[in-house]
């Protein structure tokens, strides 16, 4: 039995370190998948930001330094493209919610004793993602553009002084920013209410609670998650949006957005080193922001 015993303490220990290996393996694909296209275009991008121009090459012809002094200038060129995209991409959270929740709460909730009904609105809210993103904002183009009904409408009701212009002004561009990005809102909020289970609302009215408290203080922390997430996937991609806010489409030349500027040098100017430094800085406060905004909402379960 001291022999049997002495097997079974070296077999036991054996069973950790095997299945770690497998987990291992099965982990390796996607470890190699994520270093290959995340990690070495981040390191590429990051040595790119510090290039300087070559010193006997033509324009767009730079090499590998550490000029730190890269991150200086654009921040000093491009400030009010910075906060001007931080600015646009929060209103546009803000307004996507304020729209997103009740919708979101009608499928999740109220729409559940009307399955076909929760069906429908559902693909109402999805349907959007079967037309292009440039489609779809060249269509608000034409339709708030100075000759389209709606506009002439507002002008004739004076709503809107006769010479004023919708596209190309900070309205249009948080527009087109909260209606793209309204399916990405929606959707969680979604996933999360329509879990929601029905009988802590009850209770809380049971208790002589009014509907609107029940709702601040059952509906509005039991979703948290779902606002959490649906805010994160408006917000991080709205930030770094260059179509919304480019002149052929929603915005103007007082309007343009970090992604506009990083555009315009990669493509335009041939300035990769200040394209790769604003997409530094726009990657780092995007991580800074989400970081404290999780945090603060107490779901760091979601980072």
């Amino acid at each position: 039995m001291a022999f049997a015993a002495f097997q079974t303490a070296e077999v036991v220990p054996q069973a950790p370190r095997k299945r770690s290996r497998i987990a291992l393996f099965l982990l390796l694909p996607g470890l190699l998948y994520l270093v290959l296209f995340f990690v070495t275009p981040l390191i590429s991008l990051l040595l790119t930001s510090l290039q300087q121009p070559a010193e006997f090459g033509d324009i767009g012809q730079y090499e590998y330094a550490f000029n730190w002094q890269n991150y200086v200038t654009v921040m000093s060129d491009y400030w009010p493209h910075i906060v001007r995209s931080f600015g646009y991409a929060l209103a546009a959270t803000v307004f996507a919610l304020l729209f997103s929740y009740p919708l979101a709460y009608f499928i999740g909730v109220k729409a559940r004793r009307w399955p076909m009904l929760q069906g429908l609105m559902l693909v109402l809210v999805i349907a959007p993602f079967f037309i292009s993103f440039l489609l779809r904002t060249l269509a608000w183009k034409q339709l708030l553009s100075d000759e389209s009904f709606i506009i002439t409408s507002l002008k004739a009701l004076s709503l809107m002084a006769p010479d004023a212009h919708f596209t190309g002004t900070p309205f249009a561009v948080i527009f087109g920013l909260t209606y793209n990005f309204i399916p990405f809102m929606t959707l969680p909020l979604y996933t999360t209410l329509e879990r929601l289970d029905l009988r802590y609302l009850e209770a809380g009215s049971d208790l002589y609670a009014n509907p609107f408290t029940v709702f601040r203080k059952v509906t509005i922390p039991l979703s948290m998650p779902g606002i959490v997430a649906g805010t994160l996937l408006t917000f991080i991609p709205a930030a770094g949006d260059y179509v919304n806010a480019s002149r052929d489409f929603l915005g103007g030349p007082d309007t343009q957005m970090m992604g506009n500027v990083i555009e315009a040098n990669f493509l335009v100017l041939l300035n990769y080193p200040a394209a790769a430094a604003l997409s530094i800085i726009l990657m780092a406060a995007i991580l800074v922001l989400v970081g404290v905004y999780v945090k603060r909402s107490g779901t760091e379960d979601l980072l």
